[in-house]
């Protein structure tokens, strides 16, 4: 069975997770004082993420970069902040020992302006007029690939090659919406001739997300409509907005599985966005529809963080983990039982992923919605007013029920 059927992601930002130093970084590709075995810290969050209830790991960028990740500067190498090879080796079998399955964040959209190809004059890069490369989005960081140039596909079949060799199972694909379809098709090709089993997940924000999924050969699109649709109906008591998002999310769901989220690294967290209370609640709605699900790690303990102005305005959502979980403040417990018992009831109702959605009802404060397989079928009522809560049935018997008056 592929990962598309059972998986269930807890999602990391590993160089904030590890409190890696982000800001200011002056020595690349030679150890230096920012060098560190820091990956090795997330060994004791591996039992933590099995106990939650997650399959695998969603993992943000590890490879070698100037700041946060995302300027690349060697796509072979993991990033020095982490660790090196051993560190790598040995995480990624403490992951396979325990069943967690890894999948990569590919950049393969820019660079960071220190990578060698950025200074290649051998082609690769998108230049200007002056023969310097173009920024991506005006960020004078980040330096955009030419993707006609059959280069820069060579290298990115061959980073992906490199990493699924190295215990990867599959990858997040960076800004794929800004990578010309063709260039994902070519590539997705060429590795799965040598990894069939792998998965290829496009970031994309906005458009028909089955449009592009199929266009570009991937597996899975990241469902950025709901997750809007999600914490904006919660805010402003407006099921209706949730109605109609569930509807396009059943439409995208008959052409692929897609990667539904309620936080991740770029986006505020879904509690600062909505409280405690409609945490809850969102959890309920990611856990029961159709989807690959991902959690963002520390949404499942309410962690708080929104995105501010500036240069490392993501920086609040992108903490570091204390040192092991029983570290974790005690006011969180609650939201994480009340996520493993969804992800519990998730995993043995793994059709789910692939169901069939249908909205039954709706008002401003509460909406109820089936899911539906070849023989079973899922039936959940949320309610914000006059009390919130959400129940949950599978095949007529109450398999969850949370109530605000009770949440703990």
């Amino acid at each position: 069975m592929s990962l598309l059927d059972h998986a269930i992601w807890w999602h990391v930002y590993p160089l904030g997770a590890v409190d890696a130093p982000i800001h200011g970084r002056r020595v690349l590709h030679f150890p230096g004082e920012d060098f560190g075995h820091r990956l090795r810290k997330l060994d004791g969050w591996l039992d933590y993420a099995i106990e939650l209830g997650c399959s695998g790991l969603l993992l943000g960028p590890v490879f070698e970069s100037t700041t946060h990740g995302y300027d690349t500067v060697d796509h072979f190498r993991l990033d020095g902040r982490l660790g090196d090879d051993a560190d790598w080796e040995h995480f990624v079998g403490e992951c396979h020992r325990r069943g967690l399955a890894i999948v990569l964040d590919g950049v393969f959209n820019h660079l960071g302006v220190l990578h060698p190809l950025v200074e290649d004059s051998l082609g690769g890069m998108v230049r200007g007029r002056d023969g310097k490369p173009v920024p991506w989005e005006g960020h004078g960081d980040l330096a955009l690939l030419d993707h006609s140039d059959p280069k820069v596909a060579a290298l990115v079949v061959d980073v992906m090659l490199h990493w699924l060799g190295r215990g990867a199972a599959g990858w997040r694909l960076d800004v794929a919406y800004a990578v010309p379809a063709e260039f994902w098709t070519t590539v997705i090709g060429r590795v799965r001739g040598a990894y069939p089993d792998a998965i290829f997940i496009g970031e994309v924000i906005h458009g028909d997300y089955a449009e592009f999924g199929r266009a570009a050969s991937l597996d899975s699109i990241t469902q950025y409509e709901l997750w809007k649709a999600i914490w904006s109906s919660l805010n402003d008591s407006n099921m209706w907005e949730l109605a109609w998002a569930l509807e396009r999310h059943e439409e995208f769901s008959r052409e692929l599985v897609m990667q539904t989220f309620i936080g991740n690294h770029d986006v505020d967290r879904i509690a600062s966005k909505v409280g405690d209370v409609g945490a809850a609640l969102a959890a309920v709605i990611l856990l029961t529809v159709p989807g690959m699900p991902s959690v963002y790690y520390g949404d499942e303990q309410g962690f708080r963080g929104e995105k501010v102005e500036g240069q490392w305005a993501d920086a609040p959502v992108r903490p570091p983990l204390p040192p092991t979980p029983e570290d974790l403040a005690p006011n969180g417990e609650w939201l994480f039982r009340h996520y493993r018992d969804l992800i519990g009831v998730r995993r043995r109702n793994a059709w789910i992923t692939r169901g069939r959605l249908a909205v039954t009802g709706k008002q401003d404060e509460w909406i109820s919605y089936d899911v539906t397989g070849d023989h079973d079928r899922m039936s959940v009522r949320i309610d914000l007013a006059p009390q919130a809560q959400a129940i949950v049935t599978v095949n007529g018997t109450r398999a969850y029920h949370w109530s605000a008056v009770h949440p703990h």
